[in-house]
């Protein structure tokens, strides 16, 4: 029993290992003619690739995608579309410490207490390795929704947040951050430089908002929109908390002040606040759709931590290699991705039991 699939209509399924010779996805359930080429996935992938600045990892992944199926002529053919990406700077070696103590923070011990068998390289199947797989699926979700526009950013970086008077959406592809904010992230160069200079790691804040997403998509009560949200952005690689509109918020406001009151509108209500971050009832209200997920920090550290062998004994761990001292900033790629899938999902669902 296994579960490396997601969806329901719009099913994904990702493969390969962070040290394997290849990752990749295969995304099932597409609606046939969608323009679809490598040149559509690309640019996702650029966006989350490895060692394009010295704020993130320094292994070197040209991350280029492959369609190997489900498209001819340029067009989905409606059949399973299988995508390729290429390990080529694997250094196994920085791992022989890993192989025989476990990493604190990280998923070694809890998969060697599932399989009593692991990959050490890289973390195998739970390196952020694997995300690069979900974001092609993602690009190929964006070709279900051309309705819907998506842009996350980070908005923290070890409690150092935004001013959101200050938000220029320009900005997030202007610097390594995803920051829309030009005074935020240049305190983050110092802010992520310290820590990956000192060996250690930074947890972050990734905000997202999906405009263009129409009302009714989500189904009551086991498929809520929310609930599909939140279980996919979960399942991100060191996601550690998701919040939808106001999240947590919520709990210290009154009703009347968590409310999102409605006037009459040319097209349908409109809405005076959005609290509720464009989903009332598990379904899309048409108002941006947003959320925000907590990022943990890096658990691959060359600090010293304590820890155990595999034979249980006491041992001390520094994690050699090349890792993200803020695994967040290329987390905001790879949540744009999640939201895609979900939300093709969703359309695909709305259509088969409303015909539209």
């Amino acid at each position: 029993m296994s579960f490396n699939t997601f969806g329901r209509v719009f099913r994904f399924t990702t493969w390969g290992e962070s040290h394997g010779r290849a990752i990749g996805a295969v995304v099932d359930g597409c609606p046939p003619g969608l323009a679809l080429s490598e040149a559509d996935i690309q640019p996702f992938l650029d966006a989350r690739r490895p060692g394009t600045s010295r704020f993130t990892t320094q292994r070197r992944e040209p991350d280029e995608v492959r369609i190997l199926s489900g498209v001819f002529e340029g067009r989905t053919t409606g059949t399973p579309i299988s995508l390729m990406i290429e390990n080529v700077d694997q250094r196994s070696k920085d791992y022989s410490d890993v192989a025989k103590a476990y990493r604190p923070g990280h998923a070694d011990y809890a998969y060697d207490a599932k399989y009593g068998f692991r990959d050490y390289r890289g973390g195998g199947r739970s390196s952020a390795r694997e995300t690069a797989s979900r974001v092609a699926a993602g690009a190929v979700a964006r070709a279900v929704i051309p309705e819907v526009s998506i842009t996350a950013w980070v908005e923290a970086i070890g409690g150092d947040a935004i001013d959101y008077s200050r938000f220029d959406a320009a900005e997030i592809t202007r610097n390594p951050f995803f920051c829309p904010d030009p005074d935020a992230a240049i305190r983050w160069e110092r802010l992520v430089d310290n820590a990956r200079k000192a060996g250690s790691s930074l947890g972050a804040v990734v905000a997202a908002e999906a405009t263009g997403v129409p009302p009714g998509w989500g189904a009551p009560l086991y498929a809520k929109l929310d609930s599909e949200l939140a279980a996919a952005v979960m399942s991100i690689n060191a996601v550690k908390g998701v919040e939808i509109g106001d999240g947590f918020e919520a709990a210290r406001l009154t009703g009347e002040q968590n409310a999102d009151p409605m006037r009459p509108g040319d097209t349908g209500p409109a809405f005076l606040a959005n609290h509720a971050g464009g989903i009332a009832g598990g379904i899309s209200t048409g108002q941006p759709v947003r959320l925000r997920c907590a990022f943990k920090p890096t658990s691959s550290i060359l600090t010293p931590v304590e820890t155990i062998d595999r034979d249980g004994a006491a041992a001390e761990i520094m994690t050699r290699g090349r890792h993200d001292p803020c695994v967040g900033i290329r987390g905001v790629p790879v949540v744009e991705a999640m939201l895609a899938l979900v939300l093709a999902d969703q359309k695909l669902l709305h259509r088969a039991q409303c015909g539209t």
